[in-house]
């Protein structure tokens, strides 16, 4: 059973990464079609993620909100829970497989791609600000499926929209179950612990999700703005040891990255192989251009649609640029990328070196990531689920049961076959999303702009009458 489930999603993931020969690399498609938007809209928005980067800070932490306005909770809160969701394995694990497959000038492409990113995920979020649904009780119901059946029957396609919406709906319900943070998680966590029982760490972890999971948005908003500064300190307490300890062989590290980066001897195919190899990590480190993240960005208490869009490009630079980047740099410092470890072993005994006890502050970082991940993503599963079938209590529960039942099988899995199926039904989840974006674009680009236009002039004081 399992040897046919193997074939079955290695078929599917050959198919979603169909490539093309480019100067002797095999270029997967899916890659060219995440990149393109990145680069283009970068420039055509006047590099918007350096110019409106303080205002996207002071929009994060502005507590002066419209108590009209509508949304569930804060926009710090909605950046964490997209964060909880984007700062995941895919920074742990994520790095440690792009640097064993494309060398270590894959993590060099991957702080490129987080940075045209950020500009992709502000436009992503921006429309989903626009286009979200507001109940009558108040609750609000967001994501690209949203954007594309509420905006395109604005211009007139509401066939297409909800065609549209559907096909990003379902890959994105395929999509949610994160199968790769429960089985890497459980890697680590039987690598310092000697627990060996898969099915039963997959079902403690199912039970402690499932706390979150049915508690709805607010409790969620409430966990991850309390985890992911938590797990965040956790780790990088471990990689900032790591490069202090090494802080001598610092220059000689970036040097490695930066040169692989360019160079025909990187491995899997040198720059080019490197750029896709970075580019496919990348994007599921920060999740640009998925659109999954629209989903938390929903729910946040603001009238503007392009504030939060400011505050999501915050997500890519903090997920991608700062921490991948961090990860990349203390593995290459370690150079245990060099040995016969694969996966997230490169990272365990990167941490090893500096202490036989450093593991387990990694295994408690991993189940932290993993943990927050899961929660955000059984969100992000049920507005993609309630988008098909319809909400209400009983079917909102019966895709919650569905979601936490399916967490224990990543624990199971062989990694490659996990990453065949999270790969290929994340990276499908693009194809709607990017067209929504590009036929959205002009309109978020004067939302963006007018936006920042109304916050950069002061309003006038009331002119008074002058008599006589």
């Amino acid at each position: 059973m399992i040897d046919w489930l193997e074939a079955a999603l290695a078929d599917l993931n050959a198919m979603v990464f169909a490539s093309v020969p480019v100067f002797g690399v095999d270029v997967t498609l899916i890659v060219i079609w995440l990149a393109l938007p990145m680069l283009i809209f970068t420039f055509w928005l006047g590099f918007i993620n350096i110019r409106a980067f303080p205002r996207a800070i002071y929009d994060l932490f502005n507590t002066e909100q419209d108590e009209g306005a509508p949304g569930q909770i804060s926009q710090f809160s909605a950046l964490t829970t997209a964060l909880s969701g984007t700062v995941g394995l895919g920074n742990i694990a994520g790095v440690a497989i792009a640097i064993g497959i494309g060398g270590p000038g894959a993590a060099f492409w991957m702080f490129v791609i987080g940075f045209f990113a950020m500009t992709v995920k502000c436009m992503e979020v921006t429309l989903g600000m626009k286009y979200r649904t507001l109940n009558e009780d108040g609750t609000v119901r967001g994501g690209p499926m949203y954007s594309m059946k509420n905006g395109l029957a604005a211009r007139g396609w509401p066939k297409f929209g909800i065609i549209l919406g559907g096909i990003y709906a379902f890959f994105a319900m395929a999509g949610a179950i994160s199968l790769v943070q429960v089985n890497q998680s459980y890697v680590q966590v039987s690598e310092v612990t000697g627990f060996d029982n898969a099915a039963a760490y997959g079902i403690i972890l199912a039970f402690l999700v499932a706390l979150v999971v049915l508690g709805g948005v607010r409790w969620l908003g409430r966990v991850t703005s309390l985890l992911v500064p938590l797990m965040a300190l956790v780790y990088l307490a471990g990689v900032f040891t790591i490069i202090f300890l090494n802080f001598g062989e610092l220059p000689a590290a970036l040097g490695i990255i930066v040169g692989d980066a360019f160079s025909g001897e990187a491995a899997a195919g040198g720059m080019l192989g490197a750029f896709v190899v970075g580019m496919q990590r990348a994007v599921y480190s920060s999740e640009a251009g998925v659109g999954s993240a629209v989903i938390a960005h929903a729910q946040a208490k603001t009238s503007e649609p392009a504030s939060e869009g400011l505050v999501a490009l915050l997500e890519p630079f903090i997920d991608t640029v700062i921490i991948c980047s961090l990860g990349a740099i203390a593995i290459v410092l370690a150079g245990t990328y060099q040995g016969d470890a694969d996966d997230i072993a490169i990272t365990s005994q990167a941490f090893a070196q500096i202490s036989s006890w450093f593991p387990v502050l990694l295994a408690v970082a991993v189940f932290l990531f993993a943990y927050s991940t899961l929660c955000s993503w059984g969100f992000y599963g049920l507005q993609a689920w309630g988008y098909l079938v319809g909400e209400g209590p009983i079917r909102n529960m019966i895709y919650k049961i569905f979601y936490v039942v399916t967490i224990p099988v990543g624990a199971v899995l062989p990694i490659q076959a996990v990453i065949n199926l999270v790969d290929s039904a994340f990276f499908l989840m693009a194809i709607p999303n990017v067209i929504a974006i590009y036929i959205f674009a002009p309109e978020i680009r004067r939302e963006i702009f007018g936006y920042l236009d109304r916050v950069r002039k002061p309003a006038r004081a009331p002119q008074q009458e002058i008599t006589s």
